[in-house]
C-alpha cells in the first residue's frame, strides 16, 4: 500500500497535465478561466460557487463526450474505512481526458510558480501547448531521472552539509514532486541532510537561511484567533500535524520559533517513507517565546522576543489550539507532538491522548524504535527480555518512556505486574541514581523508577553496582559514555549493548568508534545519528541506527489508515514487532 501510495504521487510527472491536451483552444482557455476565478475568489457568496461548480462539471462533461469524470465521483469513498479518496487517484488512468489536476491547476507563468504542480524541464511539448508555457522554458525537455541526476551531481559539490539542506528546501520550494522522487532514490544520502544531524544545525540559523514559510506559526499574539489562523491554511484536508514548541529541540535545547526545521523535516519523511501525500501534512510551530538569550538578542531571529509563556497562559494556548484542530480538520487528524519539554511533553500527552488522536515522538515514537532495536540485539545476545538489566542515562522523554515501553513487554511476555517488572530498569539523571531515597524530591513522570538501592552518584559508579546488561544513553549530553563506562559493561558483559542515542552527532553519549575500541569489538552499538563503520583490528563494524525516523513515518500511516481515533500501547508494541 505504501509503495503504490508513493508511486501514485510521484508519477504525476508523466500524466498528471496530459488531461486536457486534447481540449480545443477555446474549451483549453474557457476553463482556465474559471480555474482561476474559482481559486482567486475563495471569499465568494455561495450563490456563486454553486453557479461556476455547474459551469465546470457540465464544460468538462462535455470535453470528455459525456463520461463520467473525477467531478462525478463520490467524495465520501474510503478505502478501508481509512483514508478518503479525496483527489481520485484510485479511479484515475491514463485515458482519462480529465484529472484531479488540471481542474485546480492554474497555467502558464503561474505554473512554473507552483511548487506542488511545476515539473521544470520535464513538461513534455503536448503539455507546454496545454498549459501555455510555450517561451516560458528553454525548448528541451529533460525527464526527471535526469532532473534526479544532475541535483544529486549538483548537492554532492557541496562540502557543508548545511549549504546541502538549503539547497533541498529550495528545490522542495519550487518543484515538489522532484524533491520527493530525489529523495525516495536517495533515502540513505539524503536522510542526514533533510533530517538528522542537519537539520539540528539547521534550527539553530533558521532566522538566517529562512525564505519562505512551509507551515503555520501560531504565536500568542493568536490567541483567541487560532481557528482563523488555521483556515489560512490553503490545504483543507489535513491528515497529520506535527507540532512544536521548540522548547526542547534535539539535544540542542530552547530554539523558540526556529524550532519549526523539525517538524518540516518530519513531514518530509511522511512523504518519503510513508507514501502520505505532501497536501494532507501540516508543520506547526506554537511560538510562545524563549528563553534562549542569544536568540533574543539575534537581530534575525524569526520568533516573539520574550520570555517564554508558563502556567495558565501557555495551557489556554494549547487548549484553544488542540480545539480549533478538532474542530476544523475532524476526530481522525494525527496530531503528534515534538520536542516539547518534558513538564509539558507528559502533561500535554496525558491530558489529550484520551480525546484526541495525538502520539508524542519523543516518548513514544524513541521508545518503540529502541524496543525493536533492543529485540534485534537479543538475536546476538542471547536470552529474552526479562532476563536482562536495563541502565538509562537520562530520565527525560526519551529515558522513561522507553523504560515504561520495554517493561510493558516484559509484562506481556513473563504476566508479571508491571510494577514489579519496572524494577529491572534503572535511570540516572543529572543528580545520579534515581532510587527511593530521593522520591520527594522527583518529578512525578520519575517516580515509578524509584527503586530501593543506596544513593550513587555518577554514571560510572551506577554502572558498577547495577552491572546492567543494557546501556540506554537519551541524555542528550555528548562525550558521557566515557571510556572507563564502556571498559566497565565490557567486563562484566560478553557482548555488552550500547545504545547512545542522543542527536544531533556531537551530542551522542559516545562515537561508534569509541564503542568497539573500547569494547574490544564486542559492543553491540547503535546510535541515534548515523555514524560511518568502523575498522577495528582487520574486521568492519557497521553502526546501528536506533532513529524514530524508522518509526513515526509507517506508525502515523497506519493510524491514519486503520482510521483509528486514539492511540493505545497496544500499537506501539504491535509496531516493535513489524519493524
Amino acid at each position: 500500500m505504501i509503495s503504490l501510495n508513493r508511486s501514485s504521487f510521484l508519477n504525476k510527472s508523466s500524466t498528471s497535465f496530459s488531461g486536457i491536451s486534447s481540449f480545443s483552444h477555446s474549451q483549453r482557455k474557457a476553463s482556465a478561466t474559471i480555474i482561476v476565478g474559482l481559486s482567486s475568489n475563495g471569499h465568494t457568496n455561495g450563490r456563486v460557487e454553486k453557479k461556476i461548480g455547474v459551469v465546470m462539471e457540465s464544460t468538462f462533461k462535455e470535453m470528455n463526450n459525456g463520461a463520467a469524470s473525477v467531478l462525478d465521483m463520490d467524495g465520501k469513498t474510503a478505502v478501508h474505512g481509512g483514508v478518503e479518496d479525496v483527489y481520485g487517484e484510485d479511479h484515475a488512468t491514463e485515458d482519462q481526458c480529465v484529472t484531479p489536476w488540471t481542474i485546480s491547476v492554474a497555467s502558464g507563468y503561474s505554473l512554473l510558480r507552483d511548487p506542488h504542480h511545476n515539473k521544470g524541464l520535464a513538461f513534455t511539448v503536448k503539455e507546454r501547448d496545454a498549459h501555455y508555457l510555450r517561451g516560458l522554458l528553454p525548448p528541451t525537455v529533460v525527464s526527471q531521472d535526469l532532473q534526479v541526476k544532475k541535483m544529486m551531481h549538483n548537492l554532492r559539490q557541496y562540502q557543508v552539509p548545511l549549504q546541502r539542506y538549503v539547497a533541498m528546501m529550495d528545490l522542495q520550494e519550487r518543484n515538489e514532486r522532484l524533491f520527493y522522487k530525489l529523495l525516495v532514490d536517495n533515502v540513505e544520502e539524503l536522510l542526514p541532510v533533510v533530517y538528522t544531524p542537519t537539520v539540528g544545525e539547521a534550527c539553530q540559523k533558521y532566522g538566517s537561511i529562512f525564505r519562505r514559510p512551509q507551515g503555520l506559526y501560531i504565536s500568542l499574539r493568536e490567541k483567541g484567533k487560532i481557528l482563523e489562523v488555521l483556515k489560512n491554511w490553503p490545504e483543507k484536508r489535513i491528515q497529520v500535524i506535527v507540532v512544536t514548541d521548540g522548547e526542547r529541540i534535539l539535544g540542542l535545547g530552547d530554539l523558540g520559533c526556529q524550532g519549526m526545521g523539525i517538524p518540516v523535516g518530519k513531514l518530509s519523511l511522511y512523504t518519503a517513507l510513508g507514501g502520505l501525500r505532501p497536501s494532507s501534512c501540516l508543520p506547526i510551530t506554537i511560538d510562545v517565546g524563549t528563553n534562549n538569550e542569544q536568540l533574543l538578542n539575534d537581530e534575525f531571529y524569526i520568533g516573539l522576543r520574550q520570555r517564554r509563556a508558563t502556567g495558565q497562559e501557555y495551557k489556554e494556548l494549547l487548549q484553544e489550539f488542540m480545539s480549533a484542530v478538532k474542530q476544523n480538520y475532524g476526530e481522525k487528524v494525527l496530531v503528534q507532538f515534538e520536542d516539547f519539554a518534558n513538564h509539558n511533553a507528559f502533561e500535554l500527552l496525558a491530558r489529550y491522548r484520551t480525546s484526541h488522536l495525538v502520539f508524542n515522538d519523543d516518548i513514544q515514537g524513541t521508545a518503540s524504535v529502541v524496543l525493536a532495536g533492543v529485540v534485534a540485539a537479543l538475536k546476538l545476545v542471547g536470552g529474552t527480555l526479562a532476563e536482562h538489566t536495563f541502565l538509562f542515562l537520562g530520565a527525560g522523554e526519551a529515558g522513561t518512556g522507553i523504560a515504561e515501553l520495554i517493561a510493558l513487554e516484559m509484562s506481556k511476555q513473563t504476566k508479571a505486574p508491571l510494577q514489579e517488572i519496572r524494577k529491572k530498569m534503572w535511570l540516572v539523571d543529572s543528580k545520579g541514581l534515581i532510587v527511593s531515597s530521593r522520591k520527594e524530591s522527583l518529578q512525578e513522570f520519575k517516580k515509578a523508577w524509584a527503586h530501593e538501592h543506596e544513593p550513587v552518584k555518577t554514571l560510572l559508579d551506577a554502572v558498577k553496582a547495577i552491572k546492567p546488561t543494557v546501556l540506554i544513553g537519551t541524555s542528550g549530553v555528548g562525550q558521557t559514555f566515557t571510556k572507563e563506562v564502556v571498559e566497565a559493561m565490557a567486563s562484566f558483559n560478553e557482548k555488552p549493548v550500547i545504545f547512545a542515542l542522543s542527536n544531533p552527532t556531537s551530542q551522542s553519549e559516545c562515537t561508534a568508534e569509541e564503542a568497539y575500541t573500547w569494547s574490544k569489538g564486542r559492543a553491540i552499538y547503535a546510535s541515534g545519528s548515523p555514524f560511518d563503520p568502523v575498522e577495528y583490528e582487520g574486521k568492519v563494524f557497521v553502526p546501528g541506527q536506533s532513529n524514530n525516523a524508522y518509526i513515526f513515518p509507517g506508525f502515523g500511516l497506519g493510524l491514519i489508515m486503520s482510521g483509528a481515533i486514539r492511540v493505545h500501547d497496544d500499537m506501539l508494541l504491535a509496531a516493535c514487532k513489524y519493524f
